[in-house]
């Protein structure tokens, strides 16, 4: 689940680095050369070859490989070739690929002429995995089973199930990328995920399908996606309220989406520069299903570096839930806000519209963070473990409501600006690699509101996401 996003369970991601290799893991190319190739400055490439092929396609290759016959140089063959196995790599169906480059031979060998071998090491036909998710303040066990290169042309099927702490999901999915161009691709998808949410009095089970197309546009990556979903929502405890008795029950919906993001951060975890843009509209109802809205939510984060190693660090959020007809919004599509991955200080989604100490989201938000990341002080550990820890200090702000649509834009804004909680605090960060983080903070929360679940003092948070 997203850490405003809302109640509506997500499947397990079916695609990502898991399904194929990360640029900054890939290491830098084993080249042999002859020394005559060395003298001739301007050398023709004339031969690809790529050894250990067996399920795979050959015209699948032939995209990612293509610019290494127009390096016009030594360095400019080794640059492309290096590019071309990163590209190989990607596509997340060999195990291993390894470049050679020789002088050609045989008749029509040119003096300058070279041949360039790419030794591939194909992953079996299946793969099992067991591994660790860290969500936004949960963890899961994840049992996989991978078919990579089903068709021979990078396809993957996937079958994922996951338990954990709050959620328990099993599924399957169906990727497919574009022959020379791995960012364009779609991928289909078949779940059911079951999650507890302790602060609503809670439980909700999805059953659903999807399919999504995604595709770079200028320097943005953009996503269209269909989705149905059967909701179930029951309550945790006898002790829930009215309210949310009131939402039990079964729901259809069927909804539209798209999303926007440009990202030129270094790192999603713990950035040190760049910037990150996020758009996502989803229009509920109009392809069937009884939820009807139109919902919208960004977030923007910048990302400077200072002097001494610090990092200067500032967010923002925001969204708004616009119901479509008569019928009011679902405590499964509203946003929630508050914990230790949005604003600290207080518990977690446990701040705006609540009913007898049940929190049942609200249909406006925003907020906003200001940080500033510094090294240990004294620098222990410096260039070794000591580097993956950072000194914390922040200052988080927000609001979550209910809006009167009747009332115009600017009675929202003046809402949302109304009884704003903010917080300041400490503390540390550790980076667990480009995976997750962690934090444990002293907090301490200011425009508390009358409901609103304070944690005041120290605070631990885990997730991949954070304001």
């Amino acid at each position: 689940m997203g850490t405003v996003h809302a109640r509506s369970l997500d499947p397990l991601p079916m695609r990502g680095p898991e399904l194929g290799v990360h640029p900054d893991d890939i290491e830098a190319p084993e080249i042999e050369q002859k020394q005559e190739v060395l003298e001739n400055k301007n050398v023709v490439v004339q031969q690809v070859h790529i050894d250990g092929l067996g399920r795979t396609k050959d015209d699948l290759l032939t995209y990612e490989i293509k610019e290494v016959f127009r390096a016009k140089n030594l360095i400019d063959v080794m640059r492309k070739s290096h590019e071309a196995r990163q590209k190989l790599l990607r596509l997340g169906i060999f195990r291993k690929v390894e470049v050679v480059i020789d002088t050609s031979r045989g008749d029509g060998a040119l003096p300058n002429g070279l041949d360039v071998t790419f030794e591939v090491t194909e992953l079996r036909r299946m793969t099992g995995s067991y591994n660790t998710m860290v969500g936004n303040n949960e963890g899961s066990m994840v049992l996989g089973l991978k078919l990579p290169n089903v068709l021979g042309r990078a396809e993957k099927m996937n079958f994922q199930f996951s338990y954990g702490t709050k959620e328990t999901s099993y599924g399957l999915s169906f990727f497919k990328p574009q022959p020379g161009n791995f960012e364009r691709n779609i991928t289909l998808n078949m779940y059911k995920v079951t999650g507890q949410f302790p602060w609503s009095s809670l439980r909700e089970t999805d059953r659903g399908i999807s399919g999504e197309m995604s595709f770079p546009l200028w320097k943005t990556s953009q996503t269209l996606k269909w989705e149905g979903v059967w909701r179930e929502l029951g309550c945790l405890a006898r002790t829930a309220s009215f309210a949310v008795r009131e939402e039990s029950g079964h729901s259809l919906k069927s909804s539209l989406s798209h999303s926007m993001v440009i990202d030129t951060r270094n790192s999603s975890i713990l950035p040190r520069k760049g910037g990150l843009l996020k758009i996502h509209q989803e229009l509920a109802g109009y392809t069937g299903g009884d939820a009807s809205f139109l919902k919208e939510d960004f977030e923007i984060q910048l990302n400077k570096t200072l002097y001494w190693d610090s990092v200067l660090s500032a967010s923002m959020w925001g969204g708004l839930l616009l119901p479509i007809g008569d019928k009011p919004t679902s405590i499964a599509d509203r946003f929630y806000l508050g914990g230790p991955t949005s604003i600290r200080g207080f518990s977690m989604y446990s701040l705006g519209p609540q009913s007898e100490g049940d929190y049942l989201g609200g249909e406006g938000y925003w907020a906003g963070g200001l940080h500033l990341y510094t090294p240990l002080p004294f620098r222990p550990g410096k260039g070794g473990f000591g580097d993956l820890f950072r000194t914390h200090f922040f200052l988080n702000a927000g609001n979550l409501c209910n809006l009167n649509y009747g009332e115009g834009p600017k009675a929202h804004l003046k809402k949302l600006a109304e009884c704003i909680r903010w917080s300041y605090g400490v503390g540390i960060v550790l980076r667990l690699g480009n995976i997750a983080r962690l934090e444990l903070n002293y907090c301490i929360p200011m425009g508390v509101q009358s409901g609103d679940r304070i944690c005041d003092g120290v605070q631990f948070g885990a997730g991949i996401r954070f304001l």
